[in-house]
């Protein structure tokens, strides 16, 4: 029998590619392990690898990042805890999800990515700080496992709402090294039949900072340098300058240098105490990661690290947050998964935090839903040039009752400006060049060259609400908590 090479050799390709399609499509369907470390007030520069902070020792994420990724353009939609926290969950603007500030609740219409999660198979988990607007502790949907505390919490001593039933915690127990124990150890009694998500969220590093006894002190007497923006409002350069008014006003606030939290401390003092706290979160960061390199589980697992909002050190006369300037809507963001992608990056691209939810859901395999404007944010790391590439970023804040210093604040970022607008307050706005002017020193919003780019991004930030649902500012009822007593609320 005369035997066709040809045709067995076409059969054998046809087979082969078959077969290479088959497993590739099963293995895009595999769902990938996740784990998701949230931290509070965490500007983006304060890690030993960026040499911010040249005495600042933060091992764990340097090699996270030398490992995978760092991404110094992320930023938050609102630099606020709640809201921010809320963008994160749902993957939608503040003044759509509506939890505009840290006392407005949920509206309860609203559906957290890791129901998803959960729906698909996922066993999943939360550990830490929730405060998502109702300063509760109770379970939350899409959680299989459940472990938080009421509002911001305590460094020491915590309580613990463990899936409905609070346990106390004494003998100086530390918030940040039992919610990373208490995580190890759910990640090793884990079902280890399911894909799982964990989502690891420490009180650190919010003021008043207090760190780990062992870490008391390893900075005393250190100093930073002072940002070049530091002594404008005092000299009153602002007025050269064209800053707003309020900046200028805000130096003697709870938010200004000159009465930090209504507090005469030494700013450097405040620093250590904000940097030695950081290095338990940075401590929490290795123990997770030994535990993955143990059970073999490191390179497939995505780990993701970031801040819930930047934080000033000075700049501009301010410290804390909300202000749209980068060192408050900046934010760490720390990327590992050697199976997905090569490390050692530090991509450009712009990031925001309604990026988290889709880039999960994504590697988990799951579409992500149409009320989503993010993207995810895997092809920066793959190097997916056909992926589309954020072009600008939008920013929203609303006056606060409890911190009325802060006036409503719209804003738009390029790569090379950032146009700032303010609402209900009778001042200038703002607008920056970024490309030559990275301390956002120089006003430019008066220069005659520059009303195009002004009237141009003013105009985005209209269409971007409106296209968003976002031209009605969503008031919300004012409810102010007796301290300690997070059960009684007033309204006021």
């Amino acid at each position: 029998m005369k035997i066709n090479f040809g045709i067995i050799l076409c059969f054998l390709l046809v087979a082969n590619g078959y077969s290479q399609m088959k497993s590739k499509k099963i293995a895009k369907k595999k769902p990938r392990n996740i784990i998701f470390i949230l931290t509070d007030d965490h500007r983006y520069d304060y890690m030993g690898f960026t040499g911010k902070v040249p005495w600042l020792e933060t091992p764990n994420m340097d090699k996270l990042a030398a490992e995978g990724a760092y991404l110094p353009n992320t930023f938050v939609t609102t630099s606020l805890c709640s809201p921010s926290r809320a963008s994160i969950l749902t993957g939608q603007y503040s003044h759509t999800h509506t939890i505009v500030d840290n006392q407005a609740p949920d509206p309860g219409n609203l559906t957290y990515f890791p129901e998803y999660l959960e729906k698909a198979g996922y066993q999943t988990s939360f550990f830490g700080k929730w405060h998502m607007g109702d300063h509760g502790d109770d379970p939350q949907p899409g959680f299989t496992h459940w472990e938080s505390f009421p509002g911001q919490g305590v460094y020491y001593n915590p309580t613990l709402n463990i899936n409905g039933s609070r346990v106390s915690y004494e003998d100086s127990t530390y918030i940040t090294d039992l919610l990373t124990e208490h995580a190890v150890d759910w990640l090793d009694r884990r079902d280890k039949k399911k894909p799982f998500f964990m989502y690891l969220s420490h009180k650190a590093v919010h003021a008043g900072f207090k760190p780990a006894r062992r870490h008391k002190g390893k900075y005393k007497g250190k100093r930073i340098d002072l940002p070049i923006t530091y002594d404008q409002t005092k000299t009153g350069a602002y007025r050269n300058l064209k800053w707003p008014q309020w900046v200028a006003d805000q130096r003697v606030s709870w938010h200004g240098v000159d009465y930090m939290y209504h507090e005469n401390r030494d700013i450097h003092e405040m620093v250590v105490d904000y940097c030695e706290t950081l290095l338990g979160v940075d401590e929490s960061i290795g123990t997770v990661m030994d535990y993955l390199k143990r059970k073999g589980l490191d390179e497939s697992t995505l780990v993701i690290y970031m801040g819930d909002n930047g934080f000033s050190w000075g700049e501009h006369g301010l410290i804390d947050k909300r202000h749209f300037y980068e060192e408050s809507v900046k934010v760490p963001l720390l990327v590992r998964c050697p199976e997905l992608f090569k490390g050692g990056k530090t991509p450009e691209q712009m990031v925001q935090n309604i990026d988290i939810a889709p880039t999960i859901l994504a590697e988990a395999g799951i579409k992500k839903p149409e009320n989503m404007p993010g993207v995810s944010f895997v092809p920066i790391l793959t190097g997916d040039t056909r992926a589309a590439v954020r072009k600008e970023v939008f920013y929203e804040y609303y006056w606060e009752y409890d911190f009325p210093m802060t006036p409503t604040v719209f804003g738009m970022r390029t790569d090379t400006y950032k146009y700032i607008k303010y609402h209900g307050i009778w001042d200038r706005n703002e607008l920056y060049d970024l490309t030559n002017d990275p301390d956002e020193m120089y006003n430019l919003i008066s220069d005659p060259d520059k009303q195009h780019i002004a009237r141009s991004m003013s105009s985005s930030i209209y269409d971007w609400l409106r296209q968003t649902n976002g031209m009605q500012i969503p008031l919300k009822r004012t409810v102010k908590y007796r301290f300690g007593d997070y059960l009684h609320k007033e309204e006021y």
